[in-house]
This record gives C-alpha cells, structure tokens and sequence, in this order.
C-alpha cells in the first residue's frame, strides 16, 4: 500500500516561499497512471485542492493557486515536492500530499494521504 509524507518548515516569514516534499512509499510516483496533489486547510475553511503533477511529470493548478504554486518531482528520490511563493499569513493552513484510489483520476476519490503537516505564516 502506498504511503505519503509531507516534510518542510513549519514557519514561514511574510513573502517568502513555502518549499513542502512528499515522500513517497511503497509504489513509484512515474509508474502507473496516478495524479499525485497536493491539497490544504486552513482554519475554518474546508479542503482546496492546490495541484497535482501526474506519472509523466505534467502539472496541473487550481486556478486559486497557479499564479504562485509551482510542482515538481525527484523521480531518484520518489518525492514531488510544493512551492508556493509570496505567502501570506492566509496561506497558513496544514498541508498535504495525496493520491486518488483510480488511475487518470486528476481530484476527488482520494485514498491515499499523508499526515499532513502545519505551516505558519509570521515574521
């Protein structure tokens, strides 16, 4: 079964850009036909889906967030990894990385989450 787990900083100063990696377990980020994303929450508000980078290393952005996400992945290390810059202390929020249960599923369905891991936002 396959595991996901977020790392970066828990604290980030005002327009500076928040770095966040998804390590992943037992299965291979390239094979097979699964959107990897990452989605957060933040204090009073429900899920938002930020983006996903696919099996072949094609990305996708919510439309809330394209202007300042960018996703990638190191394929030797079977990580993808958030940057999201010029953060705000509304960009606070617990951030994860997840995996639908359906190959060629962009969003919803998600089987596979990581913990998840609190990101704040203060100078």
């Amino acid at each position: 079964q396959v595991q996901l787990q977020e790392s970066g900083p828990g604290l980030v100063k005002p327009s500076q850009t928040l770095s966040l990696t998804c390590t992943v377990s037992g299965g291979s980020i390239t094979t097979s036909n699964y959107y990897w994303s990452w989605i957060r929450q933040s204090p009073g508000k429900g899920l938002e889906w930020m983006g996903a980078i696919s099996y072949g290393g094609i990305t996708y952005y919510s439309p809330s967030f394209k202007s300042r996400a960018s996703i990638s992945r190191d394929t030797s290390k079977n990580q993808f990894t958030l940057q999201l810059s010029s953060v705000s202390p509304e960009d606070a929020a617990i951030y994860y990385c997840a995996r639908p249960d359906q190959e060629f599923l962009l969003t919803g369905g998600f089987a596979s989450w990581g913990l998840g891991t609190q990101v704040t936002v203060s100078s």
